[in-house]
């Protein structure tokens, strides 16, 4: 008897908790849709589809959807028009918000110069396969430039010249492949400094490029020591040569005194000695 009360309030106690959960959830599920509803419905501008860096926007490239007002995203538009013919700065994908961050002022115009922050410049320079690391160097890598010439000497070195450059284009795309492929192409857009254009100019000019292609999340500044030809093909320098200890000159000896011979002389009682110089 006891044992048949224990399960029958197990089995009440059981059901009075799927109750009570389904009542929260219930309740839960009303609140959210209440907050839902109350909140007060805007619009946003997205794109309509895929952008590319330059691009003027036109009415066809936007479309305008329900956004509440409280999770509206800073600097999103409410209309089209207020948007229209300014180009975008950066790619932007289908059915993202339009910021007024990602577009160049209304008099700006378009294309990759509207790409270019304020005291930066763009550069272009002349590449090949092996340059441009096979064609794996695509719009928004980063790279470093390494340069080889002649030295004062006439030997020949080659140093890291820049580090962490952003590439904008390659030949006259600012796109990369979606796959990753490698690209075709004989010329590469960095983006420099004025100081840092002079340098690639310099480098292209009189030396020979190379570019390293390096990790987009990488910007530690490296400084590896410039590689000459005599130091990569002869090895090491042999250890130096110690000079020959040389005596300084002093007064020349004096000569030695010749030796003497004495000699004694006997004369009847007289007796004496006499000193005869060597030969």
């Amino acid at each position: 008897m006891n044992q048949n009360r224990l399960v029958v309030g197990l089995i009440v106690a059981l059901v009075i908790g799927l109750v009570a959960a389904r009542y929260v959830y219930v309740q839960l599920r009303n609140a959210r849709l209440a907050a839902a509803t109350s909140a007060p419905a805007g619009r946003i501008v997205v794109a309509a589809r895929r952008l590319q860096l330059g691009e003027r926007l036109a009415g066809s490239d936007l479309r305008e959807i329900p956004w509440p007002d409280v999770a509206k995203p800073a600097g999103a538009f409410a209309r089209i028009g207020d948007c229209l013919d300014r180009a975008v700065i950066t790619q932007v994908v289908e059915n993202e918000p339009i910021l007024e961050e990602k577009l160049a002022p209304k008099d700006a115009g378009g294309g990759l110069s509207v790409a270019i922050p304020e005291g930066m410049r763009a550069i272009s320079m002349r590449v090949d396969d092996v340059v441009s690391v096979a064609g794996f160097v695509v719009p928004g890598s980063m790279i470093d430039v390494l340069v080889t010439g002649p030295t004062m000497n006439g030997d020949s070195v080659t140093r890291t010249a820049l580090q962490d450059l952003r590439v904008l284009a390659v030949g006259q795309k600012s796109e990369q492949d979606r796959e990753g492929k490698p690209q075709t192409y004989t010329v590469v857009t960095l983006l420099v400094t004025p100081e840092e254009a002079e340098k690639l100019t310099m480098a292209s000019t009189e030396g020979k490029i190379h570019l390293a292609l390096r990790n987009t999340i990488d910007n530690k500044e490296a400084n590896p020591p410039p590689v000459n030809r005599a130091s990569l093909f002869a090895g090491a320098p042999p250890p130096p040569v110690a000079a020959p200890k040389i005596r300084r000159a002093g007064p020349a000896p004096a000569p030695k005194p010749p030796e003497v011979f004495v000699i004694d002389v006997i004369r009847g009682d007289k007796h004496e000695s006499q000193s005869f110089a060597g030969p």
